[in-house]
């Protein structure tokens, strides 16, 4: 398989049902799939031969939130094998769930603890789902574009 172009065809393929819609820009490629087949699409990109993709880069999490659903979570993965990077995103409400990463990538434990912290999202299956960045007291999430600039 030479791209993610490729690669997003072959998810396509192999996940009808899970893909809701797909893009690329520049030769970035992403995929957004539904979330319950978020475990299981992440598993096959890493191990399929075609794919490949055996590095978790990143997870994390945008907030629209004039959309329904309006939380997007964003995993980026890399294939060494092939030089390739892949961008997989799924839609969800306020809180989540998600289904946790940390059983593909042990990476993904650190990452899901961020978004988590910063977010507001639960990652279901997760070994030690807890603020990090944040007082365990506090109260809001910190990155969502719900808080105001100012106070006064």
């Amino acid at each position: 398989m030479a791209d993610g172009a490729q690669a997003v065809a072959a998810l396509q393929a192999r996940f009808p049902s899970a893909v809701v819609e797909t893009g690329s820009f520049r030769d970035q490629h992403w995929a957004v799939i539904d979330p319950g087949s978020w475990l299981e699409v992440a598993a096959w990109l890493r191990d399929d031969r075609g794919t490949a993709y055996d590095v978790l880069l990143d997870v994390t999490a945008v907030h629209w939130p004039q959309r329904t659903p309006p939380m997007e979570i964003v995993a980026h993965f890399y294939s060494h094998a092939r030089n390739d990077q892949l961008r997989l995103k799924a839609r969800v409400p306020e809180k989540g769930p998600i289904a946790s990463l940390t059983p593909l990538w042990s990476s993904a434990d650190w990452n899901e603890r961020e978004t988590f912290d910063m977010f507001g999202i639960v990652f279901s299956g997760h070994p030690d789902l807890r603020r990090i960045l944040m007082a365990d007291d506090y109260t809001d999430f910190p990155l969502r574009k719900e808080l105001p600039l100012f106070r006064g």
